[in-house]
Parts: C-alpha cells; structure tokens; sequence
C-alpha cells in the first residue's frame, strides 16, 4: 500500500528537498502541497515562478505531486474562474497529477435565499465543465472534496458526500472525480446518524483520492480526548486516535486504487515513519479482529 500513501504538508509549510527525501524514506509515495492563496493564483507570473520552485524541490525525490487548491475558490464568477485558470497553470509547471478543489461550497439555506445558491452553484457547474476540458487536456485531474463543518452548526451543499458525487457525474469528465473525506464523512455521517459504510459504498465508483484522519464525530455527550479542543469537530488526528469505525470501511479502502493521503494536524502528528505503520497496520488489519496488535503498533 505504501505507493498509495501520502502525507500533507502543512500549508504554511515550503517542501525543502530534505524534507521531501525524509518523507519519501519513510514510505510514502505522495506528497500533499497547498498552492498560493488565490489572489497570488491570479496574478500569473507569480503563479508561475512559484510552481517552478516547487517543481524545482520535488526533483530531488520521488515523491509524486497532489495540489491542494485554495479552500476559498468557487469557480462560477470573474475574479475567481481567473484563479482557477491560474491554478491550472499552476498545477501543469508543478508536475501535479491531482488537485484538490472545494466545490459546491456554499451555505445551505431556505426560502428566498436557496434560489440564489442553486444559481450560484449552477454558475459553479458550468465553469467546471470548462475547466474541466482543459485539466483533460494537461493531464490533470480535479478532486471535489466533501466537506465537514469545523466547528457545530453552519451547513452547506458540500457536506453531502452524494451531492458531492452527483456534481462530479454531471460534469462526466475524466479529468473530474470525487475526494473523498473520510473524517469529514465521519462528522456528516454520525450528525445524521447515517450510515458512513454505505456512503462509501455509494461513491467509490467516482473516487479518485481519499483524505484520510480521524476524530471524534459530532462529540455526543461531550465526548473529549487528552489533549484534544473541547468543541472542535474536525480534529485532524492520526487513524485510530478518534471514533472513526475504520473496521467498517478498511475492506473497501483496501480493494480501492486511489490514493489515500493523511491529513494530520501536527501537534498530533507522530514522526513521518510511525504514522505510515499505523496507518498502514491499521488499514490491513481493523476488520480483522486484532485490537491487539493495533494498539501494538500505535504504542
């Protein structure tokens, strides 16, 4: 599984080369990068000099390239479909293969708003089907991730893995598929009490990447951790460190070709080599029956 596994940088974080060759001597084969904000994204020479660099660094590895696009941009207006021209360029000098893309990121809502946010997603759609022919044409393929509110409250389209799904089956594109979140679909799932195996099962067929970290869902009855935000839902922490049921879904994540990169908030974070063995240990072994030897390797 080791060529599936990947690790983010933190996005404030540069990809030194030291730091790129660390990373692929413990066994991962992917690396995570966040662009530029997407006011730099637009502005193209900027852009351009900054993929260079990066490109520059990851020629000193292995390691292949996953693009984290800004969390901010929503195709669909002027200003930020000229980001994502940009950040296309951005990923083709890069030698990304995958982007990472937040679509349908927009409040929920009833009554008279609602109607502008079917608009605004509408506009969002169109512009992905553009975009989308020229990703093809580089080589270069959209993720659209699910999302999960950070803290309680506050829903949007894209915390609906299936809405998710059926904007990335609409837009019918090779070069367009679906991320898939497993701890946002763990936070989604459980808030609505849902059943996070079967969603998995109902989208895999689209996936193209995995995000992979775990935390503590919605926090029914205060559930808390040593160590971890009393409130916050989206945790980031290791595999296996939160509520997770990685038993029910480590088959489906077995037999799967995508790429499977950890997200790890890094006060959380073991070193790059314990994290890929728990991981990895975890994945092959959580429906299998052996606690005992998970809670081995994460000692």
């Amino acid at each position: 599984m080791d060529d599936r596994l990947g690790l983010n940088l933190h996005r404030d974080a540069w990809p030194g080369a030291p730091a790129l060759r660390a990373q692929e001597a413990a066994g991962f084969g992917w690396v995570q990068v966040h662009t530029p904000p997407r006011p730099m994204l637009a502005e193209r020479e900027s852009c351009r000099r900054h993929a260079r660099a990066l490109r520059a660094a990851l020629d000193s590895c292995g390691l292949r390239l996953l693009l984290h696009g800004p969390d901010d941009l929503s195709a669909g207006t002027l200003e930020h479909d000229r980001a994502f021209d940009g950040l296309l360029d951005y990923a083709a000098i890069a030698g990304a293969e995958l982007v990472v893309y937040h679509g349908l990121n927009f409040a929920d809502a009833e009554g008279p708003a609602a109607a502008r946010i079917r608009e605004r997603a509408q506009l969002e759609e169109r512009s992905l089907q553009r975009f989308s022919q020229r990703a093809h044409t580089l080589g270069v393929v959209l993720a659209v991730e699910n999302l999960a509110p950070v803290w309680p409250g506050g829903a949007r389209l894209c915390h609906d893995p299936l809405a998710v799904r059926d904007l990335v089956r609409r837009i019918d594109s090779p070069a367009v598929g679906m991320l898939l979140d497993l701890g946002h679909l763990h936070i989604t799932s459980d808030a609505a009490r849902g059943d996070l195996a079967g969603v998995l099962a109902a989208v895999a067929g689209d996936v193209v990447l995995f995000h992979v970290h775990d935390n503590l869902g919605v926090r029914r009855h205060e559930l808390g951790a040593p160590g971890v935000d009393p409130l916050k839902l989206d945790l980031h922490l290791p595999p296996g460190q939160g509520s997770l049921p990685w038993s029910r879904i480590a088959a489906a994540l077995r037999g799967h070709a995508a790429p499977l990169m950890l997200e790890i908030e890094p006060s959380h974070r073991p070193a790059p080599a314990a994290l890929r063995e728990i991981t990895a240990h975890l994945l092959a072994t959580a429906d299998r029956g052996r606690p005992g030897e998970l809670n081995a390797a994460a000692a």
